[in-house]
């Protein structure tokens, strides 16, 4: 167990025969050398191992609504205690986040808090579930993973918000603690990725297609579309068969809107009807369920039962306005199944943000 300063010995890496390591956590393989940080700048060599600098420590606690991950099929309704650490392992240039993922300043601001520590805040606040969020978890996979553990054992479940970019070896053991995934796809096209994130799309397609087809992780999918860069009729079909004809019909995917930011303020906003088109044509391609995110649009947010056609789950942004599903998950009207995991519904959690401090002290 950490004490907490943030250098905690890390896994997945391996010497190299000129004296650097390489680590092994995602298809970055950063090799370093003493003192090194890899591009995720929170894993660092120090003597002749990985450390995890960011173990412990957190950029802060918020209680959200678990439509905001977004995930529209685990436990509607139900609220989330949702953190991240500083860094990422990606390069985006459009970063929504990009004051926490890109920061090299946060010790001074973060909360300090255990596994233990976050699992009984969960469970005080009545959240479900514990989100790791706001960065890329991939790149803490140690402290998501301890802390996934300590949930499990305080019966709460727990989410990964993640771009997907990581090897098969530390994939099998950190999804083994997880509950749930919004994988963000970002683009369908390695050009896009290698441009614009510094990665690679292959990658988080063989993610995919472990969650779907290899675990029981319930699992979605974000795009955020950026007009002029990813947003096309014909990449958007591209994808929607890829989705279709790999994953199934099933698996959940949210179209949302890109706001300019960070490196990338040449673009302009996201116009609702591209995202829109973007459902439309999911739909069409026989993706049962199709949303459009960060956007009041009731229609694109709303769960619609495949075989009646009913509307089960309205929504506007994160706030649930009917909700007609069975404790199982069948349709209200028609009894059919609907994919997802779901429970009894005693009402929403609502668009409420809540921060929390663990550690006011500190």
């Amino acid at each position: 167990m950490s004490d907490l300063s943030g250098h905690y010995p890390g896994r997945w890496w391996h010497s190299l025969p000129d004296g650097r390591i390489q680590c092994d956590l995602c298809p970055r393989d950063c090799k370093l050398r003493d003192g090194q940080r890899g591009a995720c700048f929170v894993r660092m060599r120090e003597g002749e191992q990985i450390i995890l600098t960011t173990y412990g420590r957190s950029s802060g606690f918020c209680i959200d609504p678990i439509e905001k991950k977004p995930l529209n099929h685990f436990y509607p309704g139900s609220s989330v205690l949702s953190f991240g650490t500083a860094g990422c392992n990606l390069a985006c240039k459009f970063c929504q986040n990009w004051d926490i993922s890109k920061s090299r300043d946060m010790d001074r601001l973060m909360d300090q808090a255990s596994p233990e520590q976050i699992a009984l805040a969960a469970e005080r606040s009545g959240c479900a579930s514990v989100a790791f969020t706001y960065n890329d978890p991939v790149i803490f996979a140690e402290y998501a993973i301890d802390t996934a553990q300590a949930c499990h054992e305080h019966g709460i479940r727990t989410v990964a918000v993640t771009s997907g970019y990581i090897h098969a070896e530390p994939r099998r053991e950190f999804y083994a603690v997880m509950d749930a995934a919004n994988v963000d796809l970002k683009a369908f096209t390695d050009d896009f990725y290698f441009k614009l994130t510094g990665a690679h799309l292959q990658p988080v397609l063989d993610t995919l297609v472990y969650l779907h087809h290899e675990t029981d992780v319930w699992t979605e999918i974000t795009t955020l579309l950026i007009p002029g860069y990813n947003d096309s009729k014909a990449e958007i079909e591209a994808l929607c068969n890829w989705v279709r004809n790999e994953l199934g019909p099933d698996v959940p995917i949210h179209f949302t809107a890109f706001h300019p930011d960070f490196k990338l303020l040449d673009a302009p906003p996201t116009p609702p009807a591209t995202l829109t088109l973007a459902r439309q044509i999911a739909r069409a391609h026989g993706l049962r369920y199709a949303y459009t995110g960060n956007v009041h649009d009731a229609e694109g947010g709303t769960t619609f039962c495949p075989n009646c056609g009913e509307a089960l789950i309205k929504r506007d942004w994160h706030r649930i306005l009917d909700y007609q599903v069975t404790d199982d998950g069948h349709c209200s009207h028609c009894n059919t199944p609907i994919a997802g995991r779901f429970g009894h519904y005693s009402g929403a959690f609502g668009q409420r943000r809540i921060p929390v401090r663990l550690n006011p002290a500190h």
